[in-house]
């Protein structure tokens, strides 16, 4: 990693750990906060931009965006007054979307998502890379389900400040721990030729999903 990489990543982390601590501030120790719910929209808003707009339908799906966002100005009031309802309904839905991401991809005859995660980087799957991965996409889905109960209930029983700071300031971490528990296992039961980082999928996630151009064509 160079030195300009390096700073890349060091940025990240530090909006990232910013982001955290003002989610916490505004979701759990003021009353109303328009910032507060602007904060709490801004991931959801970055990453549905960008899906769009790397989406082969950019000009349909900007335009959904578009009535989205027509939307939550009709009902902002009433989020300034709800902001950490706003959180939680974002935690709760985040963990609970990816959970079912996860779960529906093994069904019968389904390719499960980290197999097919895999196949991006090893064109040709062993078998026990096929058994792994799906294992894999296994514990993710109860990961996320386990995130989406704890949350509820937390929220539901805990006081403000307790559900805030799971879902605000352990979630990441809980997910880097689940991350690093699961390169742990991977080295221990996978052989070498069979082994590929979370950043190579995505990379090759990203390429595969990139609408082609006119050169490509």
């Amino acid at each position: 990693m160079n030195i300009r990489e390096a700073a890349r990543t060091a940025a990240i982390a530090v909006a990232v750990v910013a982001w955290a601590a003002a989610a916490h501030y505004t979701s759990a120790l003021v009353a109303s906060s328009a910032w507060g719910a602007l904060l709490g929209l801004s991931p959801l808003a970055a990453i549905a931009t960008a899906f769009a707009w790397r989406s082969p339908h950019r000009p349909a799906m900007l335009a959904l965006l578009a009535l989205a966002a027509a939307g939550l100005t009709a009902v902002w009031p009433q989020l300034v007054q709800n902001v950490g309802w706003l959180y939680f309904v974002q935690h709760v839905g985040t963990n609970a979307l990816l959970g079912v991401a996860f779960g529906r991809t093994l069904g019968h005859g389904r390719k499960p998502m980290c197999t097919g995660l895999a196949a991006l980087v090893h064109p040709e799957l062993s078998p026990r890379l096929e058994r792994y991965t799906r294992q894999i996409t296994v514990a993710w889905s109860l990961f996320f389900a386990l995130m989406s109960t704890a949350s509820v209930l937390l929220f539901a029983f805990a006081p403000i400040t307790v559900w805030s700071a799971f879902a605000n300031l352990l979630t990441l971490p809980l997910v880097a721990l689940m991350f690093a528990a699961e390169y742990a296992v991977r080295r221990c039961v996978l052989p070498p030729e069979d082994r590929s980082g979370v950043l190579d999928a995505v990379r090759a996630y990203w390429r595969s999903s990139a609408p082609a151009t006119p050169s490509d064509r």
